[in-house]
C-alpha cells in the first residue's frame, strides 16, 4: 500500500503568520488569546478570543477562503509543488465549521437594511463549498475537490481523506487542511451555549469553556514515490486514521468518552502500531468541562498513566479554531516530529500540576513550555458537534508500521430511503414515477418540495420530543436514513453499531437556520444568540441527528461541494468500506428548500438561467459483499467505480464537456467497463445552458444508452438529486422503476465550481 507523506506546511493563527513562527511561539508558551476586536461583544459575559489581527482580508474575498489561500500559498511554496504542471492529479480537501460566516453576516445586514442591496456575489462566498474551490482556482488544482463540513473535527478528517484519495490512486498530491474565521455567528452561538471562558482557557486544568480562535492550517499531502521522484523534502508520514460517532447528543460528548476512545483505537489499528508506540498526543482539549473530562478518561484508558506519552492542548494558546483546529494542530504535530520537541499546555501553576497528578497519575500534559523528547509517532485528536470523532497518526519517515489496506471487497446497494417531491419511501417514489405523477409543488414559490410529517416520523420510530429539535434538513435526513435501514432489513444493535457509518453530502447545508440565527443577532446583539438554533447551523447536524436517532456509531463524515455532493458521497462510501472497520455506510444526499433558500438562488439568477429548485433527502445503504451475504440481503446494484474531475473555473460556474469526459473516463476505467457497455445514463443537466452543453459534449459515444433525468422528475434538489441519480439507477437495474435492459448504469453530476462526479453501477 502506498506510503503517504507531508511535503509542505502553511499556517496562520493567533500566534503567527507562518508555520515556523507559530511553532516557535507555541514552544515558548505564547498565548494569542486577547480581547476580540472583530466581533461586537459589549453585552456578552466573555470578551476574549484568539484572532490574527495582522492579516487583513483582501477586498472582494471572504475571510475563510482568504485565510486558506494565505496558508496554502505558504505550503505550496514550502513543498515546491508545481500545481499547474500536474493539475489533474492535484486535489484540494479543506475542512470548515462556519465557512463564509463573515460574509453571511454582511449579506444579512445588507438584506435587513434593504433586500435589494444584498448581492448574489456575496451568496457565492457564503457556503462551505466555496472554500476548496476558491483555493483550487487560485492555484490551478483540477483533481478531486471537496470540503469536509464536520465542524470541529473537519481539519483532521480532511487530512485523512486526502491520504485515502492518494492511496486509492485518485491523486498524487492534495492540498489539505482547514479554515475558519472569527465570526459573530460562532461567537454568539458558543456564548448562547455558555461554552465560552471569560479567561484564557486552560484545558484539562481549571477551564470553564473555550476561547474561540481563527486560522488556517494547510498541509501538502503526497504519495511517497511521487515526492521522492521530484526530490521533495519530506517532513513525515501519515499512517492511519480513525473516525467514529457517539450517537449521544448533538452538542455534548458522551460522558464515557466511548466514541473518542473508538476513534483513537481505530487510528492505531489502521496504522498497525500499538498505543505504547505513541510518543505525543495533540489532544482536542477545548477547555469545556464535559470535553476535557470525557477526553481525559478516553486517553487514560488507551494510553495509561505511566507518563511515557506526552499530551498537550495547543488550544490553550491559539484558541479553538473550529473546522481549522485539526489542521492547525496537524502542523504542530509535524513540526514536533521534525524538531524532536513537543508544544505545551499553558496555564499551569505548581498547585495545578499537583492536582493533575492526583487525577491522572504521571500522565504528562507538558505544562507551560515545550519539551524535547523522542517524537517518532504522534496522534492528533479532534471531536465535534454531532458526536463526531477523528484521530490520525503521523510518524517519522520509515518508522515501523503495518497499515491496513484495501480489502478488495465488492460493494452493493442493499437499501434505499427516499424523501422527495415524488413521495417518501421507495414504494411511494416508484409508484409515482411509474405512473408519471406530478411532484408536490409549493403554491407560494412554485418549487417542487418534499414534506415530512408526524406520520413519517412515527413510521420510522422518531418521537415527537426528538423531531421538534430538528430543522427541515435534519428531519428529511433522519427519515430518509431510517427508511433506508428498514429497506435494507438492518436493525442497529450494540453489536453492529460501530460497523455502520454515515457519509453525507450537502450543497448548501442548513441555510434556513443559519439565516434565522444570524438575523436574530443582527437585530438583538451578539449576546442574544439562540441556543436552540445554533446547533442546527453546522452542516453535519443532520447526519449527527441521524446517528443519534438510529444509534449508528461508525464512520461519520459530511462533505459539501455543491450539487454533486450526494453522488460524491456514494463514491466516497465505497472507498471507505474497503479501507476501514465498517461493514455498512449510509450514503446520504440532502438539501432543503425554504423561503430563505429560494431567495438565495433568486439572488444568484438561477431561475432566470432555467433552474427549477426542489429539495429532499436520499439515503443509499452501501454494504460489503461479505456482510450482505451473511445476512441474506437483497441487492439493488453493485457499485463498481467512481471518478471526479474539475474544470478550472470560478466558483459559481459549471465546468466544460472535456472535464466531464475525464470524470466519466476515470469511473469507467476503475469499473473495468467501456462506454459501449453502459445501457443507462442518469444525466445531470438542470436547465442551465452551459451545463447542458457540457453534458451533451461528454456523452458523445453513449448514444445507444437510455437517458434519464431525475431533475425532470423532481426538480433540482442539488445533493438530493445527485444521490437520487444513483438510487433511481439502482431501482431501474433491479426492476423496481421503469423497464431497462441495461446491465451497467452511469450516473453523472455537476457542481457550480467546475467539479463533475461519475459513478458506475452494475445490475446485481
Amino acid at each position: 500500500m502506498e506510503r503517504i507523506v507531508i511535503t509542505g506546511l502553511g499556517l496562520t493563527c493567533a500566534i503567527g503568520g507562518s508555520a515556523d513562527e507559530c511553532f516557535d511561539n507555541a514552544l515558548a508558551g505564547v498565548v494569542g488569546i486577547k480581547e476580540v476586536v472583530s466581533v461586537e461583544h459589549e453585552k456578552c459575559y466573555a470578551h476574549i478570543g484568539a484572532e490574527y489581527p495582522e492579516f487583513v482580508t483582501p477586498k472582494g474575498e471572504d475571510r475563510a477562503s482568504a485565510l486558506a489561500i494565505k496558508a496554502a500559498d505558504e505550503a505550496i511554496k514550502d513543498a515546491k509543488l508545481d500545481v499547474a504542471k500536474e493539475a489533474d492529479r492535484v486535489g484540494v480537501i479543506l475542512g470548515s465549521c462556519v465557512g463564509g460566516a463573515v460574509t453571511i453576516e454582511k449579506f444579512y445586514r445588507d438584506y435587513t437594511a434593504d433586500p435589494a442591496k444584498a448581492s448574489g456575489e456575496d451568496v457565492l462566498k457564503m457556503p462551505i463549498s466555496a472554500i476548496a474551490n476558491n483555493v483550487a482556482h487560485r492555484f490551478g488544482a483540477c483533481g478531486v475537490i471537496d470540503n469536509v463540513a464536520n465542524a470541529c473535527a473537519a481539519g483532521t478528517m480532511s487530512v485523512a481523506m486526502a491520504a485515502d484519495l492518494i492511496r486509492s490512486g485518485k491523486a498524487d498530491a492534495v492540498i489539505a487542511g482547514g479554515s475558519d474565521p472569527m465570526s459573530s455567528l460562532a461567537y454568539s452561538g458558543f456564548h448562547a451555549l455558555h461554552a465560552l471562558d471569560d479567561e484564557p482557557c486552560r484545558p484539562f486544568n481549571r477551564s470553564k469553556g473555550i476561547a474561540l480562535g481563527e486560522g488556517a492550517g494547510i498541509l501538502i499531502v503526497e504519495g511517497y514515490e511521487h515526492a521522492k521522484k521530484r526530490g521533495a523534502k519530506i517532513y513525515c508520514e501519515i499512517l492511519g486514521s480513525g473516525v467514529s460517532c457517539d450517537a449521544h447528543h448533538i452538542t455534548a460528548p458522551s460522558p464515557t468518552g466511548e466514541g473518542m476512545q473508538s476513534a483513537m483505537e481505530r487510528s492505531l489499528e489502521h496504522s498497525g502500531i500499538a498505543a505504547s508506540d505513541v510518543d505525543y498526543i495533540n489532544a482536542h482539549g477545548t477547555g469545556t468541562p464535559l470535553n476535557d473530562s470525557s477526553e481525559l478518561g478516553a486517553m487514560l484508558r488507551v494510553f495509561g498513566t505511566d507518563g511515557k506519552v506526552s499530551a498537550s492542548s495547543t488550544k490553550s494558546m491559539v484558541g479553538h479554531c473550529l473546522g481549522a483546529a485539526g489542521s492547525v494542530e496537524a502542523v504542530f504535530c509535524v513540526k514536533a516530529i521534525e524538531r524532536g520537541i513537543v508544544p505545551p499546555t499553558v496555564g499551569y501553576t505548581e498547585e495545578d500540576e499537583a492536582a493533575m497528578r492526583e487525577k491522572a497519575g504521571e500522565f504528562d500534559f507538558v505544562p507551560n513550555k515545550g519539551k524535547a523528547r523522542k517524537v517518532e509517532y504522534v496522534q492528533s485528536n479532534n471531536y465535534a458537534f454531532g458526536g463526531n470523532n477523528a484521530s490520525i497518526i503521523y510518524a517519522k519517515e520509515d518508522a515501523p508500521r503495518k497499515l491496513t489496506g484495501d480489502d478488495g471487497e465488492r460493494v452493493f446497494i442493499t437499501g434505499i430511503g427516499v424523501v422527495s417531491p415524488m413521495g417518501n419511501t421507495v414504494s411511494a417514489y416508484a409508484e409515482n414515477v411509474n405512473a408519471k405523477a406530478a411532484p408536490s409543488i409549493c403554491e407560494k414559490c412554485g418549487d417542487a418540495v418534499s414534506t415530512v410529517g408526524a406520520d413519517d416520523f412515527a413510521g420510522v420510530g422518531i418521537k415527537l420530543n426528538f423531531y421538534r429539535k430538528l430543522d427541515k434538513l435534519s428531519q428529511m435526513t433522519c427519515v430518509s436514513g431510517k427508511l433506508a435501514l428498514a429497506d435494507a432489513g438492518i436493525e442497529v444493535t450494540e453489536e453492529n453499531a460501530t460497523k455502520i457509518g454515515i457519509i453525507a453530502g450537502t450543497s448548501d447545508g442548513p441555510q434556513t437556520d443559519i439565516a434565522n440565527f444570524q438575523k436574530g443577532i443582527i437585530a438583538n446583539g451578539t449576546q442574544s444568540g439562540s441556543a436552540f438554533l445554533f446547533p442546527n447551523t453546522v452542516y453535519n447536524a443532520a447526519p449527527g441527528y441521524l446517528s443519534i436517532s438510529a444509534g449508528v456509531k461508525g464512520y461519520n463524515v459530511t462533505c459539501s461541494n455543491g450539487a454533486a455532493s450526494g453522488l460524491a458521497a456514494v463514491g466516497y462510501s465505497s472507498r471507505v468500506l474497503r479501507t476501514t472497520q465498517n461493514d455498512v455506510i449510509l450514503a446520504v444526499g440532502a438539501d432543503e428548500d425554504s423561503d430563505t433558500v429560494h431567495m438565495l438562488y433568486e439572488k444568484l439568477g438561477a431561475f432566470d438561467a432555467g433552474m427549477k429548485l426542489s429539495d429532499g433527502a436520499i439515503t443509499l445503504v452501501l454494504e460489503k459483499e461479505s456482510s450482505a451475504n451473511k445476512r441474506g440481503a437483497k441487492k439493488y446494484a453493485e457499485v463498481l467505480g467512481s471518478g471526479s474531475a474539475r474544470s478550472d473555473v470560478e466558483f459559481g460556474k459549471f465546468g466544460d464537456g472535456e472535464t466531464l469526459k475525464k470524470a466519466i473516463g476515470i469511473a469507467l476505467e476503475e469499473s473495468g467497463v467501456t462506454a459501449e457497455d453502459i445501457g443507462l445514463v442518469m444525466t445531470c443537466s438542470n436547465g442551465v445552458k452551459s451545463l447542458a452543453k457540457a453534458e451533451s459534449e461528454a456523452l458523445i459515444g453513449f448514444e445507444g444508452a437510455e437517458k434519464v433525468s431525475v431533475k425532470d422528475i423532481c426538480g433540482e434538489g442539488r445533493a438530493a438529486s445527485s444521490a437520487l441519480e444513483a438510487a433511481h439507477a439502482a431501482l431501474m437495474l433491479s426492476g423496481k422503476v421503469g423497464k431497462t435492459a441495461a446491465t451497467y448504469a452511469l450516473a453523472i453530476s455537476a457542481s457550480a465550481g467546475g467539479t463533475f462526479n461519475a459513478v458506475v453501477l452494475k445490475k446485481a
